[in-house]
């Protein structure tokens, strides 16, 4: 189906933080959205009321009327639903055309130039980093974002103008092989998902095959110490990146006083007196990633000094909630052992002096099994580990993988407790901290705003 052809759009899994970026693409070119999901939240609940019509029972009666007909309705699905959804299989039997959001996201990576940002871990910083960027600069864009910019308050920038769209692209079920990206940034290759891809060697073969989709012409910059092997055309210029090393690099890092500055070194013009709007020490990594994709389209060192200077981050990313003298409260989406090793390390970089307590929800029972030694190592770095139970998400439980697997490898002289999610609220009430981290993909983080309100009153209010 065309996009002109397009007269309504149906979301199964509208909630999801991918697929209302796209419903909201729709909206916005004014076509009648609707869809379902599980639960209400936050953003189902925004989305309605900016129009988008949502139920949350399996019910084929609640679709609307206007998306019944298949002659004009795009019909897409998250693969995080179950296959025996009811609306799933209704609309397939009826003949529409039901299409996985990564095919519509394929879609629109061939209609504009498509900066894409793949890879285990980094790529929501670094795409909504560029996007930011980009936006403010003479060039403009779109974007789909796969967490909400804290700038802009969505996970979704429109531009009538601009032909640049920025993607984060999810290697979950290979979904980022339907894109064809004009230009794409590799952050992270660790394993993960491997309930999907089974092995490492299945998974980097993975992303060695997203390389060959790089349109001709375009660029791939990737990291340096990946073991991946690129397959990108002979006519796909290609660039390596890292803190210190490679054709974009960064020197004079200073970090001071709450602020962090640095110059980029780059193949195309140095640039000195770079600073973070977000001052966190892995940001150093990822803005090198995103100044590079923006610089490589034409974004000025002004553009690029001012948009990393008013960049403040992307919710559940490094996300500050409380941050005085006395009392330190975060939230952060690491989920994936590498990332929580990169979150803990600059966490303690920050506050070398202080007691910090981790809150960890772990999710998926197959990323526990497949790691749990791997996620101890990493907590490890902290002085206080909470653990609650596993987050299933898609999964059914696996017989005999809890979160006692991590909480039993963590290291020696580690505080460590296992506590029911249902009481981590109660737990903050009770408890005293200095440095306060929630760590996790799960839903743990709906109770970051109540945690908040606790810690202020107790810390903020004297």
């Amino acid at each position: 189906m065309e996009l002109k052809d397009i007269k309504s759009v149906y979301f199964i899994g509208v909630g999801g933080i991918g697929m209302s970026a796209i419903a909201r693409f729709f909206l916005k070119k004014g076509m009648v959205v609707a869809g379902y999901d599980k639960t209400p939240s936050v953003l189902t609940r925004q989305l309605e009321k900016e129009g988008v019509l949502i139920h949350y029972t399996e019910n084929i009666a609640d679709i609307p009327h206007i998306c019944q007909n298949k002659d004009h309705t795009l019909v897409v699905y998250t693969p995080a639903v179950p296959a025996q959804h009811q609306e799933v299989q209704w609309f397939r039997e009826q003949g529409f055309d039901v299409e996985k959001r990564a095919q519509v996201l394929g879609m629109l990576s061939r209609s504009q130039r498509a900066l894409c940002f793949a890879g285990t871990h980094g790529k929501t910083t670094t795409s909504a980093m560029c996007a930011h960027i980009m936006h403010q600069s003479h060039l403009d864009c779109n974007a789909f974002l796969g967490g909400i910019s804290k700038n802009y308050g969505t996970n979704y920038i429109l531009s009538d103008e601009s032909p640049y769209v920025v993607i984060e692209a999810d290697e979950f079920d290979r979904s980022f092989h339907w894109l064809r990206p004009w230009m794409t940034v590799i952050t992270s290759t660790d394993p993960d998902h491997l309930d999907i891809y089974g092995t490492e060697e299945a998974y980097l073969e993975s992303f060695r095959h997203y390389t060959t989709l790089i349109q001709p012409g375009g660029a791939l910059v990737i990291h340096t110490d990946l073991k991946v092997k690129p397959a990108v055309g002979n006519d796909v210029r290609t660039y390596e990146y890292s803190q210190d090393k490679g054709d974009f690099h960064a020197e004079n890092i200073l970090i001071e006083d709450g602020e962090i500055t640095f110059d980029l070194v780059s193949p195309i013009e140095r640039i000195n007196n770079i600073r973070l709007g977000q001052p966190v020490p892995i940001n150093i990594e990822n803005a090198i990633a995103a100044m590079a994709m923006a610089q490589l389209n034409g974004c000025t060192a002004e553009e690029l000094r001012y948009g990393m200077l008013t960049y403040h981050g992307v919710e559940r990313r490094f996300d500050f909630k409380i941050k005085t003298d006395r009392i330190v409260f975060l939230s952060d989406y690491a989920h994936h052992p590498k990332e929580i090793f990169q979150s803990a390390r600059s966490i303690r970089e920050l506050y070398r002096n202080r007691r910090i307590t981790v809150m960890f929800q772990p999710h998926l029972y197959s990323r526990t099994r497949d790691f749990y030694r791997d996620f101890a190592d990493s907590l490890s770095l902290l002085d206080h580990v909470v653990l609650t139970e596993i987050y299933p998400a898609r999964e059914e439980p696996i017989p005999g993988i809890t979160s006692q697997l991590i909480y039993d490898n963590l290291k020696p002289g580690v505080e460590k407790e296992i506590i029911r999610k249902a009481d981590a609220l109660q737990y903050v009430r009770d408890h005293d901290f200095e440095v306060l981290v929630v760590l996790g993909a799960g839903d743990l983080d709906n109770m970051v705003p109540e945690m908040e309100e606790v810690l202020r009153k107790k810390y903020c209010s004297q």
